[in-house]
């Protein structure tokens, strides 16, 4: 309940921040760049698994070639009253895994063949009520009503931007003096950093989610917790033998375990919150 209401806030503070800087532009320019939002996002929403799914070479699998795979899948959607998603193999040494489909009826379930090799039973188990839990909750719909909101600021900052080299932004500064130049970089460069940051917020948010929605589909939250410290460990190795993880980061957002690790300052830009809280809530479960 903490973090549904925590991403109810992120998403009200990202509408305010569009309401917020709609007021630079006005209706007409607020209403222009909604529409082109809408399009892109909901089209790429729509379209999201054949998209992903082709990116990383996924082959749909069927149950007699991986009978123990289906097993599980098909234990939690019965538990919990879920459509039987796709399955999907995606042939890398890469430990991870990752859900997509624009909705329960239309979802896929994609796991890596590093992953199978690493992980016993009980955690593969873990790890694919975690990305049932993202079917389950619509994460799907809440990332692209975010991404949205983002790119309409963005959208927004841009026109801007090009209205000002034009002369577009003339008379604002000449009623305001200062304050309007204040403003105007605000909108061109705080806002769309700010819409950034709360969009990946909304992200970690609903990953903490999925982790209890997870657990508490499969009744083992240490076995979902052990799963994410061997996929963090194994990512880290990887990456220290000169192996990074063959990511497309436009998606490092859908898999388990976040391939693409910064610093520390750099975590405010991560789109999963640090393996170690994860565990940490895990386990207290």
């Amino acid at each position: 309940m903490k973090s549904m209401f925590k991403t109810t806030i992120l998403l009200a503070a990202l509408t305010g921040l569009l309401i917020a800087i709609g007021s630079f532009w006005g209706p007409g320019g607020m209403a222009v760049a909604f529409i082109f939002a809408i399009i892109m996002n909901f089209g790429s929403y729509w379209f999201s698994d054949k998209i992903v799914l082709a990116m990383y070479h996924a082959k749909e699998v069927s149950e007699s070639e991986y009978p123990a795979l289906y097993r599980l899948v098909r234990g939690l959607v019965y538990k919990v009253g879920l459509p039987m998603p796709r399955i999907y193999i995606v042939d890398s040494p890469m430990a991870n895994a990752f859900a997509t489909g624009r909705n329960p009826e239309h979802a896929a379930i994609a796991v890596t063949s590093g992953i199978m090799k690493i992980l016993t039973p009980e955690e593969l188990e873990g790890v694919i009520a975690h990305e049932l839990a993202h079917v389950s909750n619509r994460d799907t719909l809440i990332s692209a009503v975010a991404a949205t909101i983002a790119g309409v600021i963005t959208m927004i900052a841009s026109m801007a931007q090009w209205a000002a080299i034009f002369g577009g932004f003339g008379g604002r500064d000449d009623d305001n003096g200062g304050g309007g130049i204040i403003g105007f970089l605000a909108l061109v460069i705080i806002a769309p950093l700010a819409a950034t940051i709360i969009q990946l917020a909304i992200s970690r948010s609903r990953e903490f989610v999925a982790d209890e929605t997870g657990a508490r589909m499969c009744g083992r939250p240490w076995a979902l917790a052990n799963a994410l410290g061997k996929l963090h460990q194994t990512a880290d190795v990887m990456a220290a033998h000169g192996h990074p993880a063959d990511i497309n980061p436009s998606t490092a957002h859908m898999m388990i375990v976040n391939p693409l690790r910064g610093s520390s300052i750099m975590s405010l830009f991560s789109t999963h919150p640090p393996t170690e809280e994860r565990i940490k809530r895990l386990m207290a479960m």
